[in-house]
């Protein structure tokens, strides 16, 4: 209001001195102006990139980790269940055929010999003395 004023006393006097003043405000008004703006626009951009950096961090990480846990869930579940099955399954028949054969040879032949044996003499006992006598 003071500077309105000053340029309005000035300029009814001296129309020189005016113009020179109100070309200096107009002057300065736009230096500070562009300044301001470049400020402004740089701390405005500054901010908002911060803003955005955070919430983008934040939705891409929290999207990733969900992504990342349904994903390999998945795809673990999957993999394992086909490699455990393969591999179990190969694992299992060779284990069982090898430990099946050896079990039961030996098993087969100690149990074999032990009842057939026994089984024999006794049946011989009885067969000897029935046609025996």
């Amino acid at each position: 209001y003071r500077n309105c004023l000053l340029l309005m006393y000035l300029s009814s006097y001296l129309p020189f001195t005016a113009y020179i003043f109100l070309s200096l405000s107009i002057y300065l008004s736009f230096y500070i102006l562009k300044y301001l703006s470049m400020y402004l626009s740089l701390y405005v951009s500054m901010c908002q990139s911060i803003c955005l950096s955070f919430y983008i961090l934040i939705y891409l990480s929290m999207y990733l980790s969900i992504y990342l846990s349904i994903y390999l869930s998945i795809y673990l579940s999957i993999y394992l269940s086909m490699y455990l099955c393969v591999n179990l399954s190969i694992y299992l028949s060779i284990y069982l055929s090898i430990y099946l054969s050896i079990y039961l040879s030996i098993y087969l032949s100690i149990y074999l010999s032990i009842y057939l044996s026994i089984y024999l003499s006794i049946y011989l006992s009885i067969y000897q003395s029935i046609f025996l006598f």
